[in-house]
């Protein structure tokens, strides 16, 4: 079986996708770990021979170079029985994975980013402006998924594991808590958390 190689670091959500993903469907992969905050992507010969739009996740996949953690999980969802869509689930999965690229992982991994790590520390107004985004962006998942129990149906798909990009990160990297704000969420993302494979970020790219 072809062992996938993913570039990343233990930091990125949208790399914990991608790894969550190979994980749970049960595939041999191997991490490379591209130092980030050193700023290896910013080098010329790493843009070059590995991604040249300077960002994690990539995927190694027979002598394929994958980017964009949207674009491989669609990879994945083609070529993984594990990992299938129907033709009805297909529009409604890319629906929710545009959705969460556009606003929810968008504004979250931004608010995380900007509270957590950045230096200087940005001003309280951007943090409150990010935030209020947030929560229109987890208004709309929370009033969903208490139609549903995944964000396609009533199975785990590859949009649940682009949404789960960030939330489980430690509630005070993200600021607030999912769990006492959002019970839908919530339960949604312990169902996730029992899926055989799940593993929490740090964990799984630690």
């Amino acid at each position: 079986m072809t062992t996938h190689k993913l570039h990343c670091f233990k930091e990125s959500g949208n790399s914990y996708k991608v790894a969550l993903a190979l994980s749970i469907a049960g595939l041999p992969w191997e991490k490379v770990v591209v130092d980030y905050f050193g700023g290896e992507t910013r080098q010329p010969a790493w843009r070059a021979e590995v991604n040249e739009l300077g960002e994690v996740p990539v995927l190694e996949v027979e002598g394929r170079k994958l980017s964009q953690s949207g674009v491989i999980l669609l990879h994945l969802a083609d070529h993984v029985s594990a990992l299938s869509l129907s033709e009805e689930e297909r529009p409604e999965a890319l629906r929710w994975l545009l959705f969460d690229n556009h606003k929810f992982t968008a504004n979250l991994a931004t608010y995380r980013w900007l509270r957590t790590f950045a230096a200087p520390a940005p001003h309280e107004a951007v943090l409150a402006f990010i935030r209020q985004r947030i929560g229109g962006a987890f208004d709309i998942v929370e009033k969903h998924l208490g139609q549903q129990r995944f964000i396609v149906g009533d199975r785990l798909t590859i949009a649940d594991l682009s949404l789960a990009g960030y939330v489980f990160y430690p509630k005070e990297e993200l600021g607030f808590d999912i769990s006492a704000e959002y019970p839908n969420l919530s339960a949604w993302m312990r169902r996730i958390a029992q899926t055989p494979g799940w593993q929490a970020p740090y964990e799984l790219l630690g």
